[in-house]
């Protein structure tokens, strides 16, 4: 027994649930849509994410680049293929693998696409994920490459949060549902079984099983020539987990890393990223260990990152005989190419470091892929807020090309990035970028952004979406890097875990705080935004510090920090903010629990609150209750409910842009021109 007054409003697809959410819908849509600039701006977003010039981003596999491509003729989207002299033409000459629309419409399903890994090394064959109307659960299925066809007879998974990848051409690893106790209380696999092709799921061979209470369980082979391994891993919660090599007799051998640390093999290395000091060297380093050395007892490291007080580790990614390097200083991006010398990493051979390409001022680059296997080349994408991306390719050791250029999709003209840093209580100093132009005609409005939690990096990115719907109409777009990320390394992660929550919230108050003293604008034309933990964040604006924003929207929100470990995947979350039945957790996170917060009399700000029914990783219930107990006690509120979508809120372009343009309405009519004229938008 639940006791809430609004817990009824957890059974997902109950119909008096359901009944609730369609007259909230209706509320909202006709308080929103009605306004004339709903369609206009709807219609400009549908057209920026179906635009055919876009860049589409794709992965090597063999000789073959892979895309997977949405616009208004696919909203559901088409998986394809090119080789590399195509992809270098203005309109490629792409061959369709599978088409996604045509599938969901002759099997009656609402298909959304959630990946396909493909074999390794010959690339015949691929295990296609689908996702219904965009839930975490998936089935799969295995796809032929020769004949573009699923296999009869092949392997294929009901509906589950499986994990699965190709050990050779007649067995997987897998991880899935196969019954009471296969899966953990966050219903992830807890076990890894090798299933043979051919065989019965249900009886195949267990390899390894992990505790209910743990997060998940994973195995994989790694196939690299002269290296062929099989590897298991068990996930404690979200921040722990054990590596273990497979040996010759299938007996697990602990790699001996910490458990709190990134790590994995790569050909004749461990590669090690501690997140706590650890054998001298800082949290954050990136280490090199000869594999089978550490294994056999040496702890001797070839260090190839160290951070300081203003850089950190942004990303790493391997070619054939070397490693690209992503760094952070102070949120400005540096690509580095390491090489390892002579001694192959093993102790004896020092790597050397160059620069391989230099990132402009206020923007980010990021290798969106390597080939590992055959070669040395690379792909960087390079964007900011203003400057649409910029995709290279490259080979280490000669020039780069440029392959694709996005167009621009706003007009930037007169607009600026600027950075700047804000004070938070405890005096740690915060950076954030301010993006639009001149503020010298006095205080507008603006729309901040933020996340804070789960190592997440806020850097500058090219948003179409936040270009035509907010900047081209006048406002200013700030991104807050606040603790709980990761842009100054483990440490800026570690400042707001558990019962130091807190501390995200007070960065992002102080960002708000700072931009209202620089006169860039006023608490009633401020505005906030975040989804997922940044919901929860959002909702910690809307209790904590409401006489700062004059408008909050929260999409698929974290908000009940009471029951979130009883709802969907929220048991895996533990390890990021506590638990909330040990006696020792359970008071922070009631503090910190906006739902348990909300008082008849807070003085708060209209706040749209925004979710999916098919969300299956949070639960739509954080958004639907505190929707209704702010309604219950008079509070300005909007609640809209999209019946599919998943976690990302949208199964196409069109939701996409419908969403889109509803949110940034919202924000319109609250923090616009019409506000100081005296009308705004009164929630149900």
């Amino acid at each position: 027994m639940i006791d809430d007054e609004f817990g009824w409003l957890e059974d997902v697809e109950g119909a008096a649930a359901l009944a609730w959410v369609g007259e909230r819908n209706a509320e909202t849509l006709a308080a929103l849509t009605s306004d004339p600039a709903f369609a206009v701006l709807r219609g400009e977003l549908r057209e920026v994410l179906d635009a055919c010039d876009r860049i589409p981003y794709t992965v090597r596999r063999g000789r073959f680049l892979y895309n997977f491509w949405r616009d208004a003729g696919h909203p559901k989207g088409v998986w394809r293929r090119c080789a590399l002299e195509q992809y270098r033409k203005d309109l490629p000459e792409w061959e369709v693998l599978l088409d996604v629309d045509a599938l969901g419409a002759a099997e009656g399903v609402e298909w959304v696409w959630d990946g396909a890994p493909v074999r390794y090394p010959d690339y015949d064959r691929a295990l296609v994920r689908l996702s219904r109307e965009g839930s975490d659960a998936v089935v799969v299925r295995e796809f032929d490459l020769g004949s573009l066809s699923f296999v009869p007879g092949g392997f294929e998974v009901a509906e589950a949060k499986t994990r699965i990848g190709w050990i050779d051409v007649d067995h997987v690893y897998i991880g899935t549902d196969t019954g009471p106790g296969s899966l953990t209380d966050s219903g992830y696999p807890r076990t890894v079984r090798r299933w043979r092709r051919g065989t019965d799921l249900a009886e195949s061979e267990l390899v390894f099983e992990a505790e209910s209470a743990d997060v998940s369980a994973t195995g994989w082979r790694d196939a690299t020539p002269g290296f062929e391994r099989d590897f298991i891993a068990r996930y404690r919660d979200f921040w722990h987990h054990e590596l273990f090599l497979l040996d010759a007799e299938q007996r697990t051998v602990k790699v001996e890393a910490p458990d709190d640390a990134g790590k994995y093999a790569w050909k004749q290395w461990l590669i090690v990223t501690p997140r706590e000091p650890w054998l001298g060297h800082p949290a954050g380093s990136l280490l090199a260990f000869g594999f089978e050395a550490f294994l056999a007892g040496d702890r001797t490291a070839e260090v190839l990152f160290t951070p300081d007080g203003q850089t950190a580790l942004a990303g790493h990614s391997w070619t054939r005989h070397h490693l690209i390097l992503e760094t952070l200083s102070d949120v400005a991006t540096r690509i580095e190419v390491l090489t390892p010398g002579h001694g192959g990493g093993d102790g004896d051979g020092a790597w050397t470091r160059r620069p391989l390409a230099e990132v402009p001022a206020l923007s980010s680059a990021v290798v969106t892929d390597t080939d590992p296997d055959s070669g040395d080349e690379y792909f960087l994408d390079v964007a900011s807020f203003l400057q649409p991306s910029t995709l290279y390719r490259g080979d280490i050791g000669s020039d780069s090309e440029i392959l694709k250029q996005a167009p621009a999709r706003f007009d930037a003209a007169g607009m600026t990035v600027r950075q700047h840093f804000a004070t938070s209580p405890d005096g740690t100093r915060v950076p954030y970028f301010v993006v639009g132009r001149d503020t010298a005609s006095g205080p507008g409005p603006v729309l901040l952004y933020g996340y804070g939690g789960f190592r997440d990096l806020q850097t500058p990115s090219y948003s179409a979406v936040t270009g035509r719907a907010w900047l081209e109409r006048g406002g200013t777009y700030v991104v807050a890097c606040i603790r709980g990320g990761a842009e100054y390394g483990p440490a800026w992660h570690q400042a707001a875990l558990g019962a130091n929550r807190p501390r995200a919230f007070e960065d992002f108050a102080a960002v708000a705080a700072d931009l209202i003293a620089r006169g860039i604008t006023t608490p009633d034309r401020l505005g906030a935004a975040g989804a997922s933990n940044g919901g929860l964040l959002m909702g910690a604006m809307l209790t904590r510090y409401p006489e700062l924003f004059g408008a909050i929207v929260a999409k698929v929100p974290l908000l009940d920090m009471l029951r979130f470990h009883k709802l969907l995947a929220g048991a895996s979350w533990t390890g990021e903010y506590g638990d909330p039945d040990d006696a020792a957790d359970r008071p922070h996170l009631e503090a910190i629990s906006p739902y348990h917060q909300v008082a008849a009399g807070g003085a708060y700000p209209p706040v749209l609150l925004m979710t999916s029914t098919r969300d299956d990783r949070v639960h739509p219930a954080h958004a639907r209750k505190m929707a209704a107990r702010l309604r219950g006690l008079g509070h300005r509120v909007h609640f809209y409910e999209n019946t599919g979508g998943g976690h990302g809120g949208a199964t196409d372009n069109a939701q996409a842009a419908f969403n889109q343009a509803l949110a940034h309405t919202f924000l319109w009519q609250q923090l616009g021109p019409a506000r100081q004229e005296g009308g705004s938008a009164e929630g149900a």
